[in-house]
């Protein structure tokens, strides 16, 4: 590793994107390089800027449903999760609790579906093709139980300020247990066919150390920060929906390197199966959508909601007047937040772990341009 130039060598500087398979959406990376060294990284965000928080503020809140999917495509219930319980706040409007669980429920299978695309990735940037084609056909029977229930098969709109705008039915809980029954039965194989190989350690073993200081530093949070050691997830210290009923653990791995923000993603999938069986199990009866909620949503005050999603703290700021339409409307998305730790962390690097290091961020890009 170096850190400075060689004053009798010439550096030069790469682009790294905006169009790079491994940056997984446009950004684009300005590399300064000592031959195979890196000396500075800088991320240069906005290509796929599209406004969305100034679109919640000229919306009315329910015309701000569509906007989240498009946010983070991999795991868009949570970003719809955190909108719909900041309103409700605002509105002081209680939400059924067979409504809760169903959130809880989705919020979770959509999760590991991120994960597993996270993993197929990372193991493609890193060179291996197999991994991607197991997590991509456990992948798509969740995309199969969420279109049956939600109607879509990607960008979902699917959780309604007060509950969500469809019942769960015996065919998506009977599909989603036995779906938790498979995956678990196969965690084995994905912990053999990669966390072992000897290949993929050595791509990622002792490989971007994110000491704990750095990582709070830059506000780093999702297995980013869990993968160097501290057990922050909102489920827990800032609980919200229904979670505080769920018995459930916090993968931590205290490597601090790309190997242990793995290794947390991999037992993740595994809470969540254990989240998704409790709420299954005890599913409450009753209505799935508030009895009585508005026609007409005004707002007034503040609010600040998080929740924790696929990639970390995610969190909205609603402040109202009394009208339709949130006056400012400010997301907090994890992305944004890991992506800042890059310069400093792979100052000196070789640039063919640099692949590595960003692969082990699982960047969704459209959340940090918004």
């Amino acid at each position: 590793m170096i850190h400075q130039a060689d004053p009798t060598q010439e550096t030069f500087v790469l682009n790294m994107g905006p169009q790079h398979p491994s940056t997984h959406g446009v950004l684009r990376v300005v590399l300064h390089c000592d031959g195979e060294y890196v000396l500075s990284a800088d991320p240069v965000i906005g290509y796929g800027h599209r406004m969305h928080e100034k679109m919640g503020e000229i919306r009315e809140h329910r015309g701000f449903y569509a906007n989240v999917s498009r946010m983070d495509y991999a795991g868009p219930l949570p970003f719809a999760h955190a909108h719909v319980l900041a309103v409700e706040k605002l509105l002081g409007l209680e939400v059924p609790k067979r409504a809760e669980y169903i959130r809880a429920m989705t919020s979770e299978l959509n999760r590991i579906s991120s994960h597993l695309l996270w993993f197929g990735a990372f193991l493609l940037d890193l060179g291996a093709f197999t991994p991607i084609l197991y997590a991509f056909d456990d992948r798509e029977i969740i995309y199969d139980l969420l279109e049956d229930l939600t109607g879509a098969r990607l960008t979902y709109s699917y959780f309604r300020i007060g509950g969500v705008c469809r019942d769960v039915d015996d065919k998506f809980l009977e599909g989603t247990k036995a779906f938790v029954k498979r995956l678990r039965s196969k965690m084995p194989m994905y912990n053999d066919l990669v966390t072992g190989n000897v290949i993929f350690r050595k791509r990622v073993e002792n490989v971007g150390h994110i000491p704990v200081d750095m990582a709070l530093k830059y506000g780093a949070t999702g297995p980013v920060i869990r993968g160097s050691g501290v057990p922050y997830d909102v489920r827990k210290v800032e609980p919200y929906s229904v979670y505080p009923e769920f018995d459930f653990e916090i993968p931590c791995f205290t490597e601090c390197d790309a190997l242990a923000r793995y290794r947390v993603r991999m037992a993740e999938i595994e809470q969540s199966i254990r989240i998704i069986e409790q709420a299954i199990a005890n599913l409450p009866e009753g209505d799935y959508i508030a009895p009585k909620v508005p026609k007409v949503l005004k707002t007034s005050g503040e609010v600040y909601q998080a929740v924790e999603a696929a990639r970390g703290a995610l969190g909205y700021y609603l402040v109202g007047e009394g009208t339709q339409n949130p006056y400012r409307m400010k997301i907090r998305p994890p992305s944004y937040s890991n992506l800042s730790l890059l310069r400093e962390l792979t100052r000196g690097i070789l640039l063919s772990d640099l692949v590595a290091v960003m692969g082990s961020f699982d960047l969704v890009i459209p959340e940090i341009d918004r």
